[in-house]
């Protein structure tokens, strides 16, 4: 018979798995950055992204971005590049999420 334990177990790997691959995406969209765009690496706080002391509203100005697809316009295409990557991502695990939030509830409801 089919576990629903296993399937959370996998869904929430997989979402740690993709998780991994965003923030490493974003660490390299970052050095990309700060060779071809050096005035939008230090407007994003491109040494202290990663950092707790980072301020977030430099960190939600890359994502706003990314979201709004400003980097259309961008004159390098390995910045477009990685920045369409990074939203793909970003949407699957939003997707993923919300699936595995919806999953956890169905489960409590018919346990």
């Amino acid at each position: 018979m089919f576990s629903s334990n296993i399937l959370f177990w996998a869904l929430l790997i997989l979402l740690l798995i993709n998780m991994l691959r965003y923030f490493s995406s974003v660490r390299a969209l970052l050095f990309i950055l700060r060779q071809f765009d050096p005035l939008l690496y230090h407007s994003v706080n491109g040494n202290g992204f990663f950092t707790l002391t980072g301020p977030l509203t430099k960190q939600l100005r890359l994502v706003s971005y990314i979201n709004h697809r400003l980097y259309y316009d961008h004159h390098h295409p390995d910045v477009v590049l990685r920045c369409e990557r990074i939203r793909k991502q970003f949407i699957l695990m939003s997707r993923l999420s919300i699936f595995i939030l919806v999953s956890q509830i169905y489960g409590l409801i018919t346990a």
